[in-house]
């Protein structure tokens, strides 16, 4: 927008300036012009009159001579006199059409060589009517003009520069609070609900950063009500899980009652979380160490997979790797994962876990199975499924990955079944985020 605006105010004074200094260029030649020819007719006329006066026959040429070239040297214009009888007196002059047509009683002026002459007639003179010509060379008519024409180009570049030095600084007081604005809008689209931005500049960008406060605020409102409304429906999931675990502790063979109790203290863990995060007001990004939690959920799901005879493979890269996600929210990425193949596949299928380092800074985990796969056309998405469950798995790993700054991608394994890629993003200081933002 700043160049836009130099480019407007410097055309627009261009224009304005090229109307003016133009025609007042042409009027500074035209009066230069104009003193010339004033200059040399002054000095012919005054030489003029001593013709008259003087009595050629008495034969005075060397007054006429010396008033011809003091006339000459006191106004910088050889003058010359032609006498009727043909005698030149002055600055050497060869006589042309011009002066003949003077002889006749006409003063006039004439365009010549290297120049332009001014010619007098002189009417009663002794012997005839005589001419004085005044030469103007070409010097002399545009004496002055190309300096004063410099001078006006040099005001003119002067004018556009300052014009476009003021437009820069207005454009400057205008995109320097919409471009905070900008900055403060893409805060808020990052989740720092904290960002607010301060009102100033002219009165409607001004305008704007109140409404976008506003905006902001009521974003921070809505979303807490959101937060305390899932936490209360969270909450109330205690109950059932209370009755869970009582009917887990009177089970008869122990060996059940411990499995059970495991189960319910891994959901009651879950529904903890949920309201932890939810109640959560300005979320930080918290990080963890992805080894040591992918291999905690491993060594979790090992045991069912030994249940249902399932080959399983770990391939973990040595630790430890911090990744830009809570660890309790990596941690049910993973199970959401997991659980997917134990869900999706048949008993007996194998599957295998990897963690690797990405050259970029970051971790890639892959989970693949040898399962029928996801079938043809895109995977489930969020809500969706096609054998009887939410549909979520899938869809909270890929939010936990793209809050770290990384992503997710679906397709077939080596295996043969489906696999899946998580790819998390690396933590980021404190300092750094608040110049990200």
């Amino acid at each position: 927008m700043r160049r836009w605006l130099a480019v407007l105010v410097a055309a627009t004074t261009s224009l304005v300036l090229v109307s003016l200094l133009v025609p007042l260029a042409l009027l500074v030649r035209s009066v230069a012009h104009s003193e010339a020819v004033a200059s040399a007719s002054r000095a012919a006329e005054s030489v003029a009159v001593a013709v008259g006066a003087v009595d050629v026959r008495a034969m005075d040429e060397e007054t006429l001579r010396l008033t011809a070239e003091q006339a000459g040297a006191s106004s910088g214009h050889p003058v010359t006199v032609f006498l009727a009888d043909g005698r030149v007196l002055g600055a050497a002059a060869a006589r042309t059409r011009a002066v003949d047509l003077a002889a006749r009683g006409r003063s006039l002026s004439a365009a010549a060589p290297g120049g332009r002459e001014i010619l007098v007639a002189v009417q009663g003179a002794p012997g005839g009517t005589a001419v004085v010509r005044a030469f103007l060379g070409d010097g002399d008519l545009d004496r002055g003009v190309h300096r004063t024409w410099l001078a006006l180009l040099i005001l003119g570049v002067a004018l556009v520069g300052l014009g476009i030095l003021v437009a820069d600084r207005l454009a400057r007081a205008v995109v320097r609070p919409t471009t905070a604005l900008a900055q403060v809008s893409h805060r808020l689209a990052k989740g720092d609900l904290t960002a607010r931005a301060t009102p100033q500049g002219p009165p409607e960008v001004r305008t704007a950063g109140l409404a976008l406060n506003h905006l902001a605020g009521r974003i921070s409102d809505l979303l807490a009500e959101e937060r305390e409304t899932v936490a209360d429906v969270s909450h109330r999931l205690r109950t059932p899980l209370t009755g869970l675990r009582l009917e887990a502790e009177s089970l008869t063979d122990p060996g059940e009652a411990a499995r059970m109790e495991a189960r319910v203290d891994a959901l009651e863990r879950a529904v903890t979380a949920v309201i932890n995060d939810v109640r959560r007001r300005s979320r930080e990004r918290a990080s963890c160490d992805a080894v040591a939690v992918v291999r905690d959920r491993a060594e979790f799901w090992s045991v069912l997979a030994e249940d249902q005879s399932r080959t399983f493979a770990l391939d973990l890269v040595p630790g430890p790797l911090p990744v830009a996600v809570p660890a309790e929210d990596l941690a049910g990425c993973v199970d959401a994962l997991l659980g997917n193949v134990f869900a999706h596949t048949p008993d007996g299928a194998s599957f295998r876990v990897r963690l690797t380092s990405r050259p970029g800074g970051g971790v890639a985990l892959t989970i693949s199975d040898a399962g029928p796969g996801f079938g043809p056309g895109d995977p489930p998405r969020r809500g969706e499924s096609g054998a009887g469950s939410t549909g979520l798995g899938l869809d909270i790993a890929r939010r936990a990955a793209e809050d770290s700054g990384g992503s997710l991608a679906v397709g077939r394994s080596d295996l043969g079944g489906a696999e899946v890629r998580l790819l998390l993003g690396i933590p980021v200081a404190r300092d750094e985020q608040r110049l990200d933002g």
